[in-house]
């Protein structure tokens, strides 16, 4: 006999105590769920959920709050959240290797010297000799980091939820030296509020780090002719532009940048779109800012933040359109897929976040209780949080130009 079979009548009387009950359906042995009561819940449903969670405990239930057809429903589940415990040294030694990754590639991005003629061994050797210059993109590139996933980490403890610490990835001898960091949630969050604080405070700490160093980055950066470069590189990786990011550059150096020497016959608006979208014309004889190590982290720091809120599955984004439409926001996902595969096209990294996404980000973190909704204010941060990611987005990342 099962422990719910056994302490049936407790148990009941434990879900009378918050909900007025007017069915109850038993599960069957082949069914995941022990019961569904159907109900009205007489109490705050927050308080009801810890007082009914927290009495369950010694019977190794776990409550589930729904609503359907216009009732609440409690929906009983045999088994408890044990989480284990993380080993904190794969955090430790990983956090490491990451962080001589970025100032690698910052000391690949800084190095100012003269390029060895020999093989690949004697130009790694050389940015090894002169690792200091790649420190302040290192640094601050993992300040950008650090600050979105301890976002998530304190509000995740804040809410008592289970959670890892970071996990931060390290990709030696890339651009970035990283491919980001993660944290792990041991156990679903137990309401949407929770959810919503949990997932937008890594975001919104992100970019509370990456705007002041992208904003003095380019006040570093000078604004160059691109040809110049050209001649000396023989090619040149273009950052990508969002909206917030060409404000940005318009705040600092009073010019939309890229600035193109014509339009080619077009106005404006459409030169703009057209390069905003696609990436051309190539801008060479256009005047660009010449980043400074610090402008590079910050556009990383944009960069991260937009990949994280694309509003899908379990990323940031998906956490925000959850919290705000329920079950609602899976209707999301095609257009978000569509999308993707359209800026492919342009870009084809975005065919490997459409494939991923596809793959692995089609479910949302649903919480536990889904009877408790948002407050207006967190309603007004997590839209304004979908705002941000349409200001952030870059849809051409990186953009290789070769020749004249």
């Amino acid at each position: 006999m099962d422990l719910y079979t056994e302490n049936q009548p407790q148990i009941t009387s434990l879900i009378n105590r918050v909900m007025r009950v007017e069915s109850v359906v038993q599960g069957l042995p082949d069914e995941q769920y022990l019961a569904w009561y159907r109900g009205e819940l007489i109490k705050d449903s927050i308080e009801a959920y810890d007082q009914l969670a927290e009495g369950l405990k010694p019977y190794r239930i776990t409550p589930l709050f729904r609503e359907e057809g216009g009732q609440h429903v409690i929906i009983l589940v045999d088994g408890v959240f044990e989480p284990k415990p993380s080993n904190p040294w794969v955090n430790i030694v990983l956090f490491l290797f990451t962080l001589l990754s970025v100032i690698f590639a910052g000391a690949m991005y800084s190095y100012d010297g003269p390029v060895p003629e020999g093989g690949a061994l004697d130009q790694i050797m050389v940015l090894l000799r002169n690792l200091d210059s790649g420190i302040p993109f290192g640094l601050s590139i993992l300040a950008i980091l650090l600050a979105h996933e301890f976002g998530h980490y304190l509000m995740a403890r804040y809410h008592k939820s289970d959670v890892t610490l970071p996990y931060f990835i390290p990709l030696p001898i890339s651009p970035f030296g990283t491919m980001g960091a993660f944290i792990q949630l041991k156990s679903p969050p137990k309401n949407r509020r929770s959810l919503h604080d949990i997932g937008v405070a890594g975001p919104l700490a992100g970019l509370a780090v990456a705007i002041p160093i992208l904003f003095i980055g380019l006040a570093l950066s000078p604004v160059e002719y691109i040809d110049p470069i050209l001649r000396e590189q023989g090619g040149l990786m273009v950052e990508g532009n969002s909206l917030f990011y060409l404000a940005a550059k318009y705040i600092v150096h009073g010019e939309l940048l890229p600035a193109p020497a014509s339009y080619g016959g077009l106005s404006p608006a459409v030169y703009w779109l057209r390069y905003f979208f696609t990436g051309y014309p190539a801008p060479f004889g256009a005047r660009d800012v010449l980043m400074h190590p610090l402008a590079w982290a910050g556009w990383a720091g944009l960069l991260v933040t937009a990949l994280n809120l694309i509003p899908a599955g379990q990323l940031d984004g998906g956490h925000a359109l959850y919290v705000l439409f329920g079950r609602g926001a899976r209707r999301v996902l095609p257009f978000i897929l569509i999308g993707l595969g359209l800026l492919g096209l342009a870009w084809p990294g975005w065919w490997l976040w459409a494939a991923l996404i596809f793959l692995l980000g089609r479910r949302h973190a649903e919480p536990l209780d889904q009877i408790t909704k948002l407050d207006p204010k967190r309603k007004a941060i997590a839209i304004m949080v979908l705002v941000i990611f349409v200001l952030v987005f870059i849809p051409i990342p990186l953009q290789q130009y070769i020749g004249g």
